[in-house]
């Protein structure tokens, strides 16, 4: 098997991989030091798609599995599938519903499926007048990808403003923020949902929460993620329309529009008074949910991507959590406007009998494992319960050292109080 990618969430992948196919030699472009030891890494880049393809054919791959969404947006797979090549992912034009949020929005729209009241803009001035008479709180975001960065959330007119010249006159998110969307803020409760898609058939994998701000208390700037934690007890009622009425309409709206999607579809979500309703789609496992939904599945994902190309029930080891996880990642200093790189780390063996330890943003330098990017590190710990699992997550995050280090002491927390009070649909991070 081959695994693309190399941080957290491809570390998660090739730990889930290689503990349900033990026998399975796997390999993983370009990886990191925490996979090479699971895998055998290669030096391609992501985005080099004809050299992924040569590594896949001449080693003879009998399955590719893509961790981030930009080589999933340019085409790996229709590149993969002309040659023949086994690889789990959408194709390019199924993987815009991540590529491009004014066509998910607009794919929204026409097929009903419920979301923020929202508009798309490539002009300033438009854009600014059309938030003049938008009565309350907006996000701005940017079109295209931009490294789980281009979403900013806005508490008043002077904010939304200087988002949106940001993002268009500024280029702050380069071409990605060309075209921007601005929609209402919704208030409630934020869910990642995630569901294997084939076609029109899907099955739902358990949900995570996602605490996306830098600081204690949802406080201070958006980052790609600094923890995450699963899984969130939605009850019955709550997980049927999160199916009926916005999984499934998109799986067969993709198909009506000639996109049939298949692969791991990610909505993330916000329970309003109203309803579910859907804040992005992406095309990929998210990062850190990743770190903590792989651990708690009883079967590997390609026995469920096999079940629903075969029409077969899919095994109750993707659907139902084994347990808890809760996911901390540590970052580096100035994260995430800064990223302080080359920085030493201490303890990850200390930390590795307390929890799992998925490398995000490492290198290895003299032998010694180091500081690669903002987010470095996501610590999850495991337990019977949400309580068990944070408290063996923050024991390993206390053995570890890098000069800088930064990260939650609240992951998990609203979720672990919400179980206590025995609550269905739960608080976790808000925007």
């Amino acid at each position: 098997m081959f695994v693309i990618g190399g941080g957290g969430r491809e570390h998660a992948l090739a730990w889930h991989l290689r503990r349900h196919y033990p026998d399975t030699a796997l390999y993983c472009a370009p990886g990191n030091p925490g996979i090479s030891a699971l895998a055998t890494c290669l030096p391609i880049s992501v985005t080099d798609l004809p050299s992924l393809a040569n590594a896949a054919s001449s080693l003879e791959i009998d399955l590719t599995i893509v961790g981030p969404e930009a080589p999933l947006v340019t085409g790996i797979v229709d590149l993969f599938e002309m040659r023949g090549l086994p690889i789990i992912g959408p194709t390019a034009p199924a993987a815009a519903l991540e590529g491009s949020k004014v066509f998910a929005k607009g794919l929204m729209r026409r097929h009903r499926i419920p979301t923020a009241e929202h508009a798309a803009f490539d002009d300033t001035a438009f854009a600014l007048r059309y938030l003049e008479g938008v009565p309350g709180q907006v996000v701005v975001k940017a079109d295209g990808l931009a490294a789980g960065k281009g979403v900013i959330v806005c508490d008043d007119f002077a904010q939304a403003r200087s988002a949106v010249e940001a993002m268009i006159v500024d280029r702050a998110f380069g071409d990605a923020g060309r075209r921007i969307v601005i929609e209402e803020r919704l208030e409630g409760d934020e869910v990642s949902v995630f569901a294997l898609v084939d076609g029109e058939a899907v099955a739902l994998l358990p949900a995570a929460a996602d605490h996306k701000r830098a600081l204690d208390g949802d406080q201070g700037p958006n980052t790609g993620g600094m923890g995450a934690a699963a899984p969130v007890p939605l009850d019955r009622e709550l997980r049927e329309r999160i199916r009926s009425e916005i999984i499934e309409p998109t799986a067969r709206a993709m198909c009506a529009e000639g996109r049939p999607y298949r692969g791991i579809l990610f909505a993330g979500l916000m329970l309003t008074r109203e309803g579910p309703k859907v804040l992005e789609f992406n095309c990929r496992l998210g990062d850190p949910e990743a770190q903590v939904i792989l651990p708690l599945l009883g079967t590997g994902l390609p026995e469920g991507f096999s079940a629903l190309r075969e029409g077969r029930p899919v095994p109750d080891g993707l659907s139902e959590a084994r347990g808890a996880a809760v996911g901390v990642v540590m970052a580096s200093r100035g994260y995430p406007e800064l990223s302080e790189t080359g920085v030493p780390i201490s303890g990850l063996e200390q930390a590795a009998s307390e929890a799992l330890i998925f490398h995000s943003g490492t290198s290895r330098r003299d032998g010694t494992v180091t500081t690669g990017g903002g987010r470095v590190l996501t610590v999850v710990g495991q337990g019977g319960t949400l309580g068990e699992a944070r408290a063996r997550a923050y024991r390993a995050t206390d053995r570890i050292r890098f000069d800088g280090m930064h990260y939650r002491r609240d992951i998990g927390a609203r979720l672990e109080a919400a179980a206590h009070a025995r609550s269905a649909v739960v608080p976790v991070g808000r925007r």
